[in-house]
């Protein structure tokens, strides 16, 4: 027992060592709980501000021409020339087709040829009435054969201006057999050959004269309530680009029943004819204006079909950090989307780094310059 007085028990030192060994690396975790806490990581922010936003809705609109003649046949026939073709400027009256005239052209001679007997049953029918007038003064013949005279003078005179007028109708008719240009303007396609038969329904081709189209828009019908006579409608390219602004000039009182559609119409500038006949556009009609806010494209990231965007937030500690918000977006105007739902005017978007971003972590917004 004495060789132990003294001395210190052989496990108190160790258990010593072991408790000031605990102590040490509990300073060294809490320091490096310390050192893991996450650093505020700066970002570019854009301040989202509400924009003046048009409520469109495009449709597919055909043009057509307000000064566009379709040529059709007066007469039938078999076309025997062709004077003119597509795309020439012609001139009002200017002959653009020959139908063969001979089959008209003997029914004239014929009309002209009995007129020129009746003028003869004329004449003869005027001297024996000047005859028997000259008997009848004289008490030669009775007043019933004076009359009779008379009448056959009448009738022989009403013959004469009935084949008169038939002439004449069948020499207007003959004229037909030449078609000309109604008026003045472009030669569109001709489709017809010589050599073809037509008939009055035949399209022989088309005189297009430069100038003002319409574009007739087709609106469903769940849209009549808010189809309004001077809306504005623009015309755009594929791109979006503007190519003319009109406003609705006509709204039709029926609704189509194949389509259960309303034509509107809309009459479109062609000062630089860069817009042409029975061309498929895409016609904007804008419905009104409202206040929407609007975020940078570059800011807008798509996961699973949904749109997100970054917004820095005030904390509770005086910093920000960022959340990730669902948006649900419009059209695109410039460079920005408009939002319908999940930013407001005011929030601060981040533009920039959101590849590096987890919704929580503190940041620094920076104000972007632009």
């Amino acid at each position: 027992m004495s060789k132990f007085n003294g001395t210190m028990p052989p496990l108190i030192l160790p258990g010593a060592l072991l408790a000031l060994i605990l102590a040490v690396a509990g300073c060294g975790n809490s320091k490096n709980a310390k050192a893991a806490a996450p650093q505020a990581m700066p970002v570019k922010v854009e301040t989202a501000k509400a924009q003046k936003v048009d409520d469109t809705t495009d449709y597919v609109a055909t043009l057509k021409s307000r000064d566009s003649a379709v040529v059709m046949p007066q007469v039938e026939g078999i076309i025997t020339q062709i004077f003119v073709h597509s795309g020439e400027h012609v001139a009002a009256g200017t002959a653009m087709m020959q139908i063969d005239p001979e089959k008209q052209q003997a029914t004239v001679k014929s009309q002209e040829s009995a007129t020129a007997a009746q003028v003869a049953q004329l004449k003869w029918a005027q001297q024996n009435y000047d005859r028997v007038s000259g008997l009848a003064s004289a008490g030669v013949v009775s007043k019933q054969e004076l009359d009779q005279a008379r009448a056959t003078l009448d009738a022989a005179e009403a013959q004469r201006h009935s084949l008169d007028a038939q002439v004449n109708e069948q020499t207007v008719q003959l004229h037909y057999y030449k078609v000309v240009a109604p008026r003045a303007g472009i030669v569109g396609d001709v489709p017809v050959r010589v050599g073809d038969r037509v008939v009055t329904t035949t399209l022989l081709t088309t005189v297009d004269r430069p100038g003002s189209l319409e574009a007739y828009i087709y609106v469903p019908v769940e849209k009549s309530s808010q189809l309004k006579m001077n809306l504005p409608v623009q015309i755009v390219d594929g791109s979006g680009n503007l190519l003319a602004s009109s406003r609705v000039t006509f709204i039709s009182p029926q609704v189509d029943t194949t389509t259960q559609t309303i034509l509107a119409k809309a009459t479109i500038a062609n000062s630089n004819d860069s817009l042409r006949n029975a061309q498929f556009i895409r016609a904007r009609v804008v419905w009104g204006s409202e206040q929407k806010p609007v975020v940078p494209i570059l800011a807008v990231s798509r996961i699973g079909g949904v749109y997100f965007a970054f917004v820095a937030e005030p904390d509770q500690k005086g910093g920000y950090v960022v959340h990730q918000k669902p948006l649900q977006i419009g059209q695109i105007v410039g460079n920005n989307y408009v939002v319908l739902d999940g930013v407001k005017p005011g929030d601060k978007v981040v533009i920039s780094g959101t590849q590096f971003l987890i919704d929580g972590v503190p940041v620094v917004p920076q104000e972007s310059s632009s």
